[in-house]
Order: structure tokens, then C-alpha cells, then sequence
């Protein structure tokens, strides 16, 4: 697809900028969008000021692009961010990327939205039937530590995020504590997914900072809470002042929060035939 890495020239006022010419999944955002293609520092530069008027949005993907996401939230560029999907990607091959507008996550959910996509993702990837809430388990807790790009994104220390998590959970429970590593992609795939790990060590509740494994787990059917700004927002609690009471959302909402998370998430044909950005403004899919 490197036809379609069209550079910035002066002759041109584009409807659509992005980073990352080069990236294999850009390549298609940009074959969708005819999106053109720009050196980051015309976006998050401290010094001079962009040379595309603010309201052109720009597209990226990674939470690498830290700079440019806090610049574009700082002067207000609307911005379409890429990344790993939410569901569906628990085999060897990635097939669906998340695209957010003006966020990293999806924070706010539209209740009413059809069930076809989720449904049609269960079809394609069996392992995401939900089966409803499991009955609570007496076991740990899993304390899932945040990787390197959120550490660096919300300026975190993960070995002192650790150890203070930790201590305000011993300060409300006398359950063991379970902590888990992001580990490496292969691993987390197949015998050690978060919904293994639940059920061989009857996991009471997860909790995260803001990965995907409270997702995870509330898909398996046990509690999460999180600690930062996430997709499961709407479902979970960050209060760990009450993780003796942890309890499940209900059912209906959580279904609701598959529903719409199916939706904010696309292949890579969707995305390069533009239907990804259709539906995101078509249908406002967006916090």
C-alpha cells in the first residue's frame, strides 16, 4: 500500500492529517481517509506553532505519541487514535484496531446500541460468547501491572504504583495477592489469558491500573476495578476501599458495553475503506 503515502506539499489544504507514513496500519487509515501525511513536530512542538490550522484533525497510532496527544488535547485538534482492538485478538494474528476520537480509550458508552457487531465478532473468534457472571470466587486477587506505554503516557512509576496498590488493598482485605505481568504476546494468548489464570487460581476480583485484562475479566464473569480512565468505566469501580464488596455489573449493561466496544473497533478492510471514520462520525462514536 505505499502508493497511497502521500506527503504534505503547499498545494493542498487536507481534511485529514496523520503521523507514521511508514506504519502498516496507518497505511490503510490513510487509503480510507486520504490522509496526509506529516513530520510529528508540525503537531507537538513546544517551540513553533503547527502550520495546519487547528481544526484539520490528525491521526496516530501508539501511546508512544504522548506529546501528541497532550498537545492536541491542549489546543483542542480533534485527533483520531489508533491502537490494539478491545476484543477479539486472543489468537496469533492481531484483526482489529480501536480507533478513538480524541481519547486513547472509550470511556462513555452509547446503551442502545445493536448487538450485530458483537455477535458477528463471536462468530469469528468463539472464545468471546459471554456466559454471564460466575459465581464469586473465594481465591486472590490479580493485580495486573501496568506495561511500559501507560507508564510513560501518564507518567507512572510501576513498581511504585505496585507497591502502593498493594498497600491500600491490605489496608481493606486479608486476601492474598496474585500479581501478574503483562508478559510477552505469545504467552498471553494461549494458556495464560487473564480468563486461565481466573479460573486455575479462583481469582476473587481484578485490578489494574487501565489494561485491558479488567475487560477481560469482566468478560470471563468476575469483578475489576481500574485506576485510571478505560473502556469499562461505566461497569466497574476504582474505590478500593470496597473490594470486599466487589460486585458485578449488571448483565444488561455489561452487554451493552460489548455492543458498543464491537463497534468502536474495525479490521483492517473497514479501515482502509474508509468505513471505520464513516462510522465513527456517522454514528458519533465518540465520548
Amino acid at each position: 500500500m505505499d502508493r497511497y503515502a502521500k506527503k504534505a506539499d503547499d498545494t493542498q489544504t487536507p481534511t485529514m492529517l496523520m503521523l507514521n507514513g511508514d506504519d502498516e496500519i496507518m497505511k490503510h487509515w490513510q487509503h480510507g481517509t486520504n490522509a496526509l501525511v506529516i513530520d510529528r513536530k508540525q503537531i507537538s512542538s513546544k517551540i513553533n506553532e503547527s502550520p495546519w490550522p487547528n481544526n484539520i484533525p490528525v491521526a496516530f497510532r501508539s501511546m508512544t505519541k504522548r506529546k501528541e496527544i497532550w498537545k492536541c488535547w491542549d489546543t483542542g485538534r480533534p485527533f483520531y487514535y489508533i491502537d490494539n482492538g478491545y476484543m477479539g485478538n486472543l489468537m496469533k494474528k492481531k484483526h482489529f484496531y480501536r480507533v478513538v476520537k480524541n481519547n486513547i480509550q472509550h470511556t462513555k458508552i452509547k446503551p442502545d446500541m445493536p448487538a450485530d457487531r458483537f455477535q458477528s465478532l463471536c462468530q469469528f473468534a468463539p472464545y468471546m460468547n459471554y456466559y454471564g457472571r460466575k459465581a464469586l470466587q473465594g481465591g486472590p486477587i490479580l493485580l495486573v501491572t501496568p506495561s511500559e506505554k501507560p507508564c510513560q503516557f501518564y507518567n507512572l512509576d510501576k513498581d511504585t504504583w505496585v507497591k502502593e496498590t498493594i498497600a491500600e488493598l491490605k489496608k481493606h482485605t486479608d486476601r492474598p495477592i496474585v500479581i501478574r505481568e503483562k508478559g510477552l504476546r505469545p504467552d498471553r494468548i494461549k494458556e495464560n489469558t487473564v480468563a486461565a489464570q481466573c479460573a486455575r487460581d479462583r481469582i476473587y476480583a481484578v485490578v489494574t491500573y487501565q489494561s485491558m485484562a479488567a475487560l477481560e475479566a469482566l468478560h470471563y464473569g468476575i469483578p475489576a476495578f481500574t485506576m485510571a480512565p478505560s473502556c469499562v468505566d461505566s461497569v466497574v469501580s476504582n474505590d478500593l476501599s470496597k473490594i470486599e464488596e466487589a460486585t458485578y455489573p449488571d448483565e444488561q449493561k455489561f452487554k451493552n458495553l460489548l455492543n458498543y466496544l464491537a463497534y468502536c473497533q474495525y479490521n483492517l478492510d473497514e479501515i482502509s475503506r474508509g468505513v471505520a471514520l464513516s462510522m465513527i462520525e456517522g454514528m458519533k462514536l465518540y465520548d
